[in-house]
């Protein structure tokens, strides 16, 4: 998944497509039996399994639960309903690597946990990443009253240290975190900050991105932020004239104080657009309950009692799900949409912004989203008739495929620069 970029031509205007025709591709598939002759002139079974588009949402609320199975533990039914509902509808998940909560007690880190939980998404088809390895919030106590020099010795060694030890399992990582704001924020002591002060925002950058790289060249590494400001822009910009190389731009969008709206989003992706490197949705809550006041900075200071779904809100969010989803598809630099939380309950602020209720119930948002990604977003299982030859003509959304006859199946991938594809028969399992 990596891209080279060390400098960018701003290329020409991205066109949005709403009938996602960039989504989808067309290959011949050469069917062959067993015994590797082709299978000439027999109906076969094309169905989808996956998509190439990133669908994601946190994982955090099923972290202890992947390692109670692992432990052969009993698990309570909300987990199993609330597992079920995920894996049905997602197949990228975010994990937390926040290192005060990851690493709570110095050379102590909750690697075997966080690695079971990785490796349960994993074995389930779902592309994994990490969050993040470079952040100013979130920070171990311990890390506190250090030199400058410790601090930047400590951060370097966990960063290869975490990324050496999921490398295989963990191979996408929000390298560095809300680099805008870290070396001017103020809301709570912590290590991270007066380095990136001392370090300069670039350098702090080129740290954490040239850390993972070396222990994991094949990494997809982000730069993330939630400042959508012209702030980020000239970030990006420096980051790219000193030579660091970006993978995924990520972009935030936490819409507590209401909707962007179809306009406010493609203008956010065509000033991102500019630098021709892919684009992820990284963090995107959208409620079900009264938005928060306009006049809140920092949400973190919204903290009320009690924020609840209503049906309007449910009613509102679903269509502004939907528009959400329908415009980020249809501008062909997203690559990645990821969610910020499946259910209300332990949602972050307490915000009524999960797809299920409190009781794991599905609100009209997780319905409506379903809708789209295996329905009208899907490639339904279709008989096809192949040629004398062996051959079918597959067309489809991008992604990957199961073609199967007679009880035999085999699997291909379906996208633009996949080419045609030959697949061998064996019997199904």
């Amino acid at each position: 998944m990596s891209t080279a970029t060390s400098h960018f031509t701003p290329p020409a205007r991205y066109t949005v497509d709403p009938s996602l025709a960039h989504r989808r591709a067309t290959a011949v598939v050469t069917v062959r039996g067993a015994d590797g002759a082709p299978l000439a002139d027999a109906d076969v079974v094309v169905e989808q399994t996956n998509h190439e588009f990133l669908f994601g949402n946190i994982g955090f609320e099923l972290v202890a639960h992947a390692n109670r199975l692992a432990a052969g533990e009993p698990t309570d039914q909300y987990d199993e309903t609330f597992a079920e509902r995920w894996f049905d509808l997602f197949n990228q998940v975010t994990l937390p690597f926040y290192w005060g909560t990851f690493e709570p007690v110095e050379g102590a880190p909750r690697t075997q946990e966080l690695l079971t939980a990785a490796r349960w998404f994993a074995e389930r088809d779902v592309v994994v990443k990490g969050h993040p390895l470079v952040w100013h919030t979130v920070q171990p106590r311990w890390l506190l009253g250090k030199p400058l020099e410790e601090v930047e010795r400590l951060q370097r060694e966990r960063i290869r240290r975490d990324t050496a030890d999921f490398a295989g399992v963990v191979d996408l990582w929000d390298a560095i975190n809300e680099v805008v704001i870290m070396p001017v924020f103020t809301a709570e002591e912590n290590g991270i900050t007066p380095l990136a002060r001392a370090k300069g925002r670039v350098e702090t950058i080129r740290m954490a991105f040239e850390e993972a790289r070396a222990v994991n060249p094949g990494a997809t590494l982000l730069l993330n932020d939630f400042d959508m400001s012209t702030a980020y822009e000239c970030l990006i910009e420096a980051v790219l004239e000193a030579g660091i190389t970006i993978d995924r731009l990520g972009l935030q969008s936490h819409q507590h104080q209401g909707y962007w709206g179809r306009e406010k989003t493609l203008r956010i992706l065509d000033r991102f657009s500019r630098y021709n490197i892919p684009i992820h949705m990284t963090e995107t809550t959208l409620l079900s309950g009264e938005p928060m006041p306009k006049h809140i900075v920092d949400l973190n200071d919204w903290q009320v009692a009690s924020w609840p779904s209503t049906p309007e809100g449910e009613q509102r969010q679903a269509d502004e799900i939907e528009e959400w989803y329908r415009t980020l598809l249809s501008h062909p630099q997203v690559e990645a949409i990821t969610y910020w939380g499946l259910g209300d309950r332990g949602m972050w602020l307490g915000a009524p912004g999960g797809l299920l209720r409190e009781d794991a119930t599905p609100k009209p948002s997780y319905d409506r989203l379903h809708a789209l990604v295996k329905g009208e977003w899907w490639t339904p299982p279709t008989t096809l008739r192949t040629d004398a030859a062996g051959r079918v003509d597959v067309t489809g959304f991008r992604g990957e495929y199961r073609v199967s006859a007679a009880g035999s199946c085999a699997g291909f991938t379906l996208a633009t620069d996949a080419g045609d594809a030959e697949v061998t028969l064996t019997t199904a399992r």
